[in-house]
């Protein structure tokens, strides 16, 4: 028997290696750490406007929600007798997007058991990487709103460094929904508010989107739908409910729609396939997220609005299957 037979006969050698998949094909696979080192690089003017807003608080957050992701990963795939593949970059950005998603005010406990429950309930209990149904760092974000509700309130904190005041009020939302108050639109372009760590500048989110979109790192359609539906409901109700003080340009620059639609909702993981399902996924987000806003006691609703989408992400897909070439062959009788 030769060494070529023998090979493919035990599996071993190059045969081992060869990965058949049905057309089409991608010439220049991407791997996993370039997609993380992509989406990292995006989060930098995110981490910047974090830093200049809320002081060395920020870089204490940030590092600690990712080496407790990290360690969390790591000792659970040991728990599991899985390879540990952290060097994968997914954990830490994890840990970021947890991060940036939560307020000021969150006491380092907080940060901790979101990033363990984001780890462990939305990524190693579905088997690991790639395997998840929703986005760990929204899962851990929805454990600790549940769990700690008045930790998780984003007015009140300021650091003795920053040269932002702004971060002592309540949040444009939370002034918005509860006391009619508008914010100026350049404050939320430039970051000059109270809110999430990472959610307060506008430009800042746009920028590391944008380099997302031209890196394909992120689908473009997603974003795409979440801002458009967004767009057309605030101002179909402006339009027949003029009063407001937020115009539909507040609303997508406001709170966490534009960190949500280009960090967390573009995840390739618990996103859909095809182009048509991610327009009816970045959709069904937008249309969430303002009913929320409008309709709810809560004055936020893009964490809930993701999760809930991904949920339908498998029926989605089901339902967008692409007819192939030549149409749907019948089975001979």
């Amino acid at each position: 028997m030769t060494d070529t037979a023998k090979d493919k006969k035990d599996g071993g050698g190059e045969w081992s290696r060869l990965n058949v998949a049905p057309s089409p094909h991608i010439a220049a696979p991407v791997s996993t750490r370039r997609m993380m080192v992509d989406v990292l690089l995006a989060l930098l003017p995110v981490l910047g406007v974090s830093f200049y807003v809320f002081g060395w608080f920020s870089v204490f957050q940030a590092l600690l929600a990712t080496a407790t992701c990290v360690v969390v990963e790591a000792v659970s795939m040991l728990i599991l007798r899985r390879p540990v593949r952290i060097t994968d970059g997914s954990a830490v950005v994890t840990g970021l997007i947890l991060a940036m998603s939560l307020p000021g005010t969150a006491p380092w406990y907080v940060t901790v058991i979101g990033a363990s429950a984001g780890i462990f309930l939305g990524k190693v209990v579905f088997g690991g990487l790639g395997q998840n149904i929703f986005n760990p760092a929204m899962v851990g974000r929805a454990f600790v709103m549940i769990a700690f509700p008045a930790a998780m309130g984003a007015a009140g904190y300021v650091d003795a460094h920053s040269p932002v005041q702004a971060v002592t009020q309540a949040t444009p939302l939370t002034a918005l929904k509860q006391m009619g108050q508008g914010t100026p639109l350049t404050a939320l372009l430039l970051g000059n508010t109270n809110g999430s760590l990472g959610e307060t500048s506008a430009l800042a989110c746009l920028l590391g989107g944008m380099y997302l979109v031209i890196r394909r790192t992120a689908s473009w359609e997603i974003p795409a739908g979440i801002l458009a539906a967004a767009g057309l409901i605030s101002a179909a109700v402006n339009h027949f409910g003029p009063g407001t003080p937020w115009d539909v340009w507040h609303h997508l620059a406001g709170g966490a729609l534009l960190f949500g639609a280009f960090y967390i909702a573009t995840d390739p993981v618990t996103s859909p396939l095809t182009s048509r399902g991610k327009w009816i996924f970045g959709v069904g987000i937008g249309v969430l997220v303002m009913i929320l806003r409008y309709l709810s006691g809560y004055p936020e609703g893009v964490m809930f609005s993701i999760l809930l989408m991904n949920a339908a992400v498998p029926l989605i897909n089901r339902l967008t299957v692409p007819e192939p070439v030549g149409g749907h062959v019948r089975k001979a009788r």
